[in-house]
């Protein structure tokens, strides 16, 4: 689905409620296209993010296959609601999720385009009589660098200083500790921080940065609602990702139930939680 307003042009799959697109007015696509090296866009972290150990988690004695990420980026969302620059698509629970996922629920994600802004709005409703527990996330991949400019000249700054330490993946779990690379508030972008995956913030200060270019384009991401970040690129590949998280991969160790796990959310019946993400082109 194509959505425009006077500054962006976007494009949006049902597959996976999907950003493939975010286009200025002179043409320029901050997204990375969803090349082989990773032919994805902004995939949609739904009912956990990262990886569980083994692949697997328990709940209420029961024990329950979860792939990495979710099932939300792969399922077919219905369009709701669709205007020139706005959209809304939902996603309910159904025999094939309550398999994996045994809460019943509605998730919607709303897109809504005004000038050099999109707005993106996720609502999880617990549809149930039981508490609900999951983690949601956003993994827009943005072009890396925006324009011509070399990757070093780029930077992410933090709207507050960062110290705390950062986490880093073993064997695919949250694992050790190493000191932040945040210098201040600002983060000097180069490649060999991402030599073993992923960088994660799961004691983020800030609910927003901005990512700079040495070429003058940049976007601010502002996020409420996720309590966490991820940051992640492939070495050699041209795309940074951006990624408000409220959860994030198993610690290693952790042996305890779904609703026992560090970073998981929880909805009562019938509530509705919202977790927005702001991308504004300057």
């Amino acid at each position: 689905m194509a959505l425009s307003s006077d500054g962006l042009a976007a494009y949006i799959s049902s597959k996976g409620a999907e950003l493939q697109s975010l286009r200025t007015r002179d043409g320029v696509d901050y997204l990375w296209a969803g090349e082989p090296s990773w032919p994805k866009h902004s995939p949609l972290l739904f009912p956990i993010v990262g990886r569980l150990a083994q692949d697997r988690y328990d709940y209420r004695g029961h024990s329950y296959a979860m792939p990495k990420h979710g099932f939300a980026r792969d399922s077919q969302f219905a369009i709701v609601e669709a205007s020139p620059h706005s959209a809304r698509f939902a996603l309910r629970s159904s025999d094939a999720t309550r398999a994996i996922f045994p809460f019943e629920f509605l998730l919607e994600v709303e897109f809504t385009l005004d000038g050099p802004r999109l707005d993106i709005r996720h609502s999880v409703t617990n549809l149930g009589d039981a508490d609900m527990y999951f983690s949601i996330g956003a993994h827009p991949a943005f072009r890396w660098p925006l324009g011509d400019a070399a990757k070093t000249q780029s930077r992410i700054n933090f709207e507050r200083h960062e110290p705390a330490p950062i986490r880093k993946l073993t064997g695919g779990l949250l694992g050790r500790m190493k000191d932040s690379p945040v210098e201040g508030r600002t983060l000097a972008l180069r490649e060999d921080l991402f030599a073993d995956d992923a960088i994660i913030f799961d004691a983020l200060a800030s609910k927003s940065l901005v990512f700079c270019c040495g070429s003058g384009r940049s976007a601010q991401i502002a996020w409420d609602g996720f309590r966490h970040l991820g940051l992640w690129s492939k070495p050699g590949a041209d795309f940074l990702c951006i990624e408000p998280w409220h959860g994030y991969d198993s610690p290693v160790g952790f042996a305890g139930p779904l609703d026992e796990k560090p970073g998981i959310a929880h909805a009562s019946p019938g509530e509705r939680r919202d977790f927005t993400l702001r991308i504004e082109i300057g």
